[in-house]
């Protein structure tokens, strides 16, 4: 189904504080998931929170990748030794 729906153009200043907002630790995360599932949030918005979150995730599951294999490296050269 293909429902075109009319929104605002968000101005810089609202995506300069919308990029502020969402780079603060904690507060920013909790931002970006109210933005990417609320229904009120303007499409844009809504679907730049969702790819942030998509970005989130993938960066998480690298570090975690990164951190059990140089982890797992680093737990062997010490029993090496």
């Amino acid at each position: 189904m293909n429902t075109h729906q009319e929104t605002n153009v968000m101005s810089a200043k609202e995506w300069a504080l919308t990029i502020f907002l969402a780079s603060l630790p904690i507060i920013g995360l909790i931002l970006v998931l109210v933005w990417a599932f609320d229904t009120s949030t303007p499409i844009n918005k809504k679907n730049w929170a969702k790819g942030s979150l998509l970005l989130m995730l993938i960066y998480f599951i690298l570090a975690m990748v990164f951190l059990f294999m140089f982890g797992g490296l680093a737990l062997l050269a010490g029993l090496a030794s």
